[in-house]
């Protein structure tokens, strides 16, 4: 385990627009979309903050987590757990199951397995060589 303060400003950075979008948004394209994309880069930048481990690894990793949770929504856990009355677990773990959702997993994951690349092929890293470790 190593700290990564890129990725965790990264991820404070995605938190925010993600809490935006949910605050101020109510479109039929950034909201339901654009937001499943980014939420699947915010964790992941949020792991790699923490976790020393392959970029491709963690990104497969987390987009496993998101459909999960994808799943969980389909077996309305919220209400299983008796959770329904609470915004935060709805908000959470979401109430409506969704095949767009996992694509818009997927195609978040692809995004982040071609920006590491990215910056793996051209050496573009910070000084202290964190962000592909």
């Amino acid at each position: 385990m190593k700290f990564h303060f890129l990725y965790f400003i990264l991820a404070i950075a995605l938190f925010i627009v993600e809490a935006a979008i949910a605050a101020y948004l109510n479109d039929n394209f950034i909201r339901p979309y654009f937001g499943d994309l980014l939420v699947v880069i915010l964790v992941y930048c949020a792991a790699k903050a923490f976790v020393n481990t392959a970029p491709v690894k963690t990104a497969l990793m987390v987009f496993v987590f998101a459909c999960l949770i994808e799943v969980s929504q389909y077996f309305h856990l919220v209400a299983l757990l008796g959770w329904g009355r609470s915004a935060t677990a709805a908000t959470v773990l979401g109430t409506s199951f969704s095949f767009t959702d996992i694509l818009m997993y997927a195609l978040g994951t692809l995004v982040i397995i071609g920006i590491e690349t990215y910056l793996k092929t051209n050496k573009l890293k910070p000084t202290d060589g964190s962000i592909l470790k």
